[in-house]
Order: structure tokens, then sequence, then C-alpha cells
């Protein structure tokens, strides 16, 4: 399971959402944002099949393509194991992964 890339769209929407919160909200990201809010703006930049949890997964490669530690990814997303966070959040990039795939170990041995 890895994370998806977030199109540039949704990155721009999602700051117009975030520069007009309350700076002593406690979440960003409440149950109304994603019924309401999040559907709209996926309507809007035609990208239907965008799911929340992609930017869920997103964050938590960022954090840890970062050098962010598990214990620290792991309180960030309120997981209750670090082995979930290990097992999920912190895939190496797609497009690395790619890249590594297509070196031609066998025939250097």
């Amino acid at each position: 399971m890895g994370s998806r890339p977030v199109p540039v769209p949704i990155m721009a929407e999602l700051k117009k959402y975030v520069s007009g919160l309350d700076a002593e909200q406690e979440k960003i990201f409440n149950d109304n944002f994603s019924r309401y809010r999040w559907v709209k703006i996926r309507q809007k930049l035609g990208l239907d099949d965008f799911k929340f949890h992609d930017l869920r997964k997103t964050f938590g490669s960022v954090l840890a393509q970062n050098g962010v530690s598990t214990a620290v990814t792991q309180k960030l997303l309120e997981h209750s194991s670090p082995d979930l966070t290990n097992k999920v959040y912190t895939n190496v990039d797609p497009v690395l992964r790619d890249a590594v795939d297509q070196i031609p170990v066998g025939d250097w041995l």
C-alpha cells in the first residue's frame, strides 16, 4: 500500500480551507469536512476517485521520508501500534520503488 501523490488543485483548495480555520481548532479535518466539503472539492476538480484517506497516507509517508521518527508519526496519526505506522504509512515512494525494480541485478550476479 503506497501513497498517492496529492494533485496540485487539491492542495490549493486545502490551503484555502486551512487558512480560514480558527487557530485554536484542535483538528484540521472534522467529520463534517470529510462528509461535505471534501466531496465538493473532489467534484469541483473532477477527482472523484481521490479518497480522503489518500491525504492521510501521503502525510504519513512524507513524515517518514523526511526523517520523522515512527513514534512521532504514530502519535500524529493516532495509531495504537508503531507496527501499523511502519507497515502502512512509511512505504517507499512508488516511483523510487519502480526505479529500483528496473535495475538488472540478475545480469550482475
